[in-house]
């Protein structure tokens, strides 16, 4: 009979401590591969299975493509890659971000429900925003377990806060609970039946591995939602699952609500400061063209010059005034969502999670 053998955890920031704290608590002889998606900036380097090594008794590893899973093994999601798994195999693959992110955990979670069903044990871990809970319901369809790490203990809790709020959980539970409840699954048997993968799982776990079929398909989940994606430009299609709302472009990219808020005000932040530097620039021909027309002798040009520097000086002056709010809401969020932690922990290990 079946055991409850794989076991995906998604975290983000504070995710390398919370990590290690975990793994530590894991015994060598776990019948059971572990997955872990943790966010990381595109380009960076990763030590994360370095680390994970040397903090418990399991050997870590970033995974090659269409390796065989073994029980016993940490599999970590290298950088810029998606980590999928497929009938007993790994796969990685640069398919379209999710939530901003590639690495991201709703693809892993996704896909490791769509194989494996209620074998498949979910863990969502310190982080901000909210990838893994479309995952984590994915992982409730199938027959799955749904666990998550105590806000109270998570270093910043978005991603266990919308866990909670969207997804039925098993367990909400500190990383020593975790550790423990974790090992008692691992041991348990599992019924063979168990509920059919919806058509949309289907659909968006091939999307993330790149399946042909699934990238030229005509028909998309969901119903048209009005907005662009923010990578592409491309027409979003809406998708609900119980009280969650995503997003997902023809292409593939794929968003949350609060994700598409967010990222929609990283394209005005950016919006924004390219009108702010072009009336800085109109200001400051203008003050050129004003000063030439009084060498010159022409009074009236000047004067029209000089008028047309103050207007583009003040409008310059209301986008400053408007980027200086948004940054000080930005701080303001941020410094509530860390709980006051400093982040000078990750400076020794060479994980940034984003």
């Amino acid at each position: 009979m079946a055991q409850r053998d794989i076991i995906v955890i998604g975290a983000s920031a504070g995710g390398v401590e919370t990590l290690t704290q975990l793994v530590s608590r894991l015994p060598a002889d776990l019948p059971a591969a572990l997955f872990i998606v943790l966010h990381l900036p595109t380009h960076s380097s990763s030590a994360l299975p370095q680390i994970l090594t040397r903090s418990g008794k399991l050997r870590a590893v970033h995974p090659h493509d269409r390796q065989p899973i073994e029980r016993g093994m940490i599999y970590v999601a290298p950088p810029d890659l998606h980590l999928l798994i497929v009938n007993g195999e790994i796969h990685l693959s640069a398919g379209p971000r999710e939530n901003g992110h590639r690495p991201a955990i709703d693809p892993l979670f996704r896909s490791a429900a769509r194989s494996y069903g209620n074998q498949v044990v979910g863990v969502v871990l310190s982080g901000a925003l909210d990838d893994g809970t479309a995952g984590l319901i994915g992982i409730k369809i199938r027959g799955g377990t749904a666990l998550v790490q105590s806000p109270d203990e998570a270093l910043y809790t978005g991603m266990p806060r919308s866990a909670i709020e969207n997804v039925k959980v098993d367990a909400v539970l500190t990383v020593a609970e975790l550790a423990k409840r974790i090992v008692e699954l691992a041991y348990e048997p599992v019924e063979d039946h168990q509920p059919p993968a919806p058509d949309e799982m289907d659909m968006e776990a091939a999307m993330a591995d790149m399946d042909t079929q699934a990238l030229t398909e005509l028909n998309r989940p969901g119903k048209p939602a009005g907005f662009g994606c923010p990578e592409c430009g491309g027409s979003l299609f809406e998708i609900n699952e119980g009280d969650l709302i995503r997003f997902r472009c023809r292409v593939g990219h794929a968003y949350s609500a609060e994700t598409l808020l967010a990222e929609q005000g990283e394209a005005l932040e950016d919006a924004l400061w390219v009108a702010l530097r072009a009336l800085e620039e109109r200001a400051a021909l203008s003050t050129r063209m004003a000063d030439r027309g009084h060498e010159n002798g022409r009074t009236l040009t000047a004067t029209r010059y000089e008028e047309e520097a103050s207007d583009a000086k003040q409008r310059a002056g209301v986008i400053r005034d408007v980027l200086v709010s948004m940054f000080s809401t930005v701080v303001s969020e941020d410094a509530g969502e860390g709980k006051g932690h400093s982040i000078s922990a990750h400076s020794n290990t060479g994980e940034v999670p984003v």
